[in-house]
């Protein structure tokens, strides 16, 4: 087999292969096996028709065609070795010359990773927030806490804003009443605005007891979008309770005696919380710094891809918060060429970060084990609140170990940028990006509460990944001979 490869831009080859008949035999006798068990010949028992029957009855044509088909996946992909090709996606294929008993040859063309080189990473200058907790800090998440652990009490006054009241709401649409827009005993905050346009203003003034009348749009139902008369009735009127913030509140909010020990713990909580931030605020920016200094040009078929994935998963979301696209647009104020050019840039950097994080991966030898796989596939089944043992049958059965392998090497690779960079805070202090003390124990106590699942993940994802390599090949090989076949 011979193979040239023609570069056709920075992000694109074609590749044109000769292949001499005889290395078609094993594809043209599997085709003459496959063909004899779907026919039906008489004289002849089903899978015992000889080649020569074949030929006469249903043309070699057919019997090329199906060969042609069959080494197609296998001839390409020696070809992409031969021509130390990397390819991304799949590639357009077609078939040049069939000379029977001769030779087949064919082109095919896709998308390549480009080529760069990345800049030297030690010591690139990266600003994070202070990770400083002021006194205001610490009495802004008490006052936080205090409002938690607040009660409702009655007042003998008119309500006004910032009030809770109890009420119920009816409205009438012509005079008529409408079934889907009556409540009883809600309880509504005045001046949030969550409920209808006009009822804040209605609300304000009003008595236990007492009811008003206003005209509103409704926002649902049969009668959506149209103006109705709404009444509403205020059963109560109550007010938010604090409690003091004493060492009372603090035993029965907390676990420490005394408000002191409290706001010490409180302080140390958040400066703790602040220097994770600072963690992933030098990824975020580190990521973005590399980015800047790097021009690549980016395949457009592979950022197409992305940007319609990314509109697909949408899409998705809205519809399962019963909203559209269109609808969402609509509220967020943005128009559709807004937001295709959006999802287009941000397409862009996205596979351009994959390039780098694959590209610095490589240079760095970086590698994923079997517990780095288990440790990842066993977070997001936390946050996704399924067992982790199912989460990696699912992702075995759907093909996509090798992007969880690749998100996890990503990963590490994005730790190397922030870790070889200058981080500095605001104020010009260099910061630490180690976990703050006691982290590591903390996680290593919650992995040993998972140390179950986790070695039921990794069993699962073992045998998956015995699947997947099994069937990646013909998977693949369908794929490339149904194109073929176009």
């Amino acid at each position: 087999m011979k193979t040239d490869v023609e570069e056709l831009s920075p992000t694109r080859v074609k590749l044109s292969i000769e292949v001499p008949f005889e290395e078609l035999q094993s594809s043209l006798d599997k085709a003459y096996r496959e063909i004899a068990r779907q026919v039906r010949v008489p004289g002849f028992r089903p899978g015992r028709v000889p080649p020569r029957i074949i030929d006469q009855r249903f043309g070699r044509g057919l019997v090329l065609e199906q060969t042609v088909n069959d080494a197609l996946p296998e001839l390409y992909g020696k070809a992409l070795q031969e021509g130390d090709v990397v390819a991304l996606g799949q590639p357009e294929l077609e078939i040049t010359k069939l000379d029977d008993g001769k030779e087949l040859s064919f082109t095919a063309e896709v998308d390549i990773r480009p080529k760069f080189e990345l800049p030297d990473l030690e010591g690139m200058p990266v600003t994070v927030e202070n990770a400083e907790v002021s006194p205001d800090d610490v009495e802004e998440y008490l006052a936080g806490l205090r409002e938690r652990f607040a009660s409702l009490k009655g007042v003998d006054r008119p309500a006004q804003s910032g009030d809770f009241v109890s009420i119920d709401l009816s409205a009438s649409v012509d005079g008529q009443s409408v079934e889907d827009a009556q409540a009883s005993g809600l309880s509504y905050e005045i001046g949030t605005g969550s409920l209808l346009d006009g009822l804040d203003e209605a609300l304000e003034g009003v008595t236990a007891g007492e009811s008003r009348e206003f005209a509103a749009e409704l926002p649902g139902g049969a009668h959506s979008g149209e103006q109705a008369e709404v009444t509403v009735t205020v059963h109560s009127v109550k007010v938010k309770d604090l409690p003091e913030l004493d060492d009372e509140f603090a035993q029965a909010a907390s676990e420490f005696d005394t408000v002191g020990e409290l706001r010490a713990d409180t302080r140390t909580q958040l400066e703790a919380a602040r220097r994770l931030q600072q963690a992933s605020q030098a990824r975020e920016r580190a990521l973005d710094a590399l980015l800047d200094k790097i021009d690549i040009p980016l395949p457009e078929k592979v950022v197409a891809a992305e940007a319609e994935h990314r509109r697909e998963a949408m899409v998705e979301q809205l519809e399962q918060l019963g909203s559209s696209l269109d609808e969402y647009l609509q509220s967020a104020g943005r128009t559709p060429a807004e937001f295709e050019a959006d999802l287009e840039r941000d397409a862009q950097r996205a596979v351009k970060t994959g390039f780098v994080l694959d590209q610095l991966a490589q240079q760095e030898k970086l590698g994923v084990d079997a517990r780095e796989m288990t440790e990842f596939v066993t977070e997001q089944a936390r946050r996704m609140r399924v067992d982790p043992d199912v989460l990696a049958r699912q992702l075995a059965d759907t093909g996509q170990l090798g992007s969880v392998a690749s998100e996890v090497l990503r990963g590490k690779a994005l730790d190397v940028i922030a870790q070889r960079a200058r981080v500095t805070d605001e104020a010009g202090q260099e910061v630490d990006l180690q976990p703050p003390a006691g982290q590591d124990e903390a996680g290593q106590d919650e992995a040993g509460q998972d140390e179950a699942d986790q070695e039921a993940v990794g069993q699962a994802a073992a045998a998956a990944d015995q699947d997947q390599d099994q069937d990646q090949d013909q998977d693949q090989d369908a794929e490339a001979a149904a194109r073929a076949g176009q």
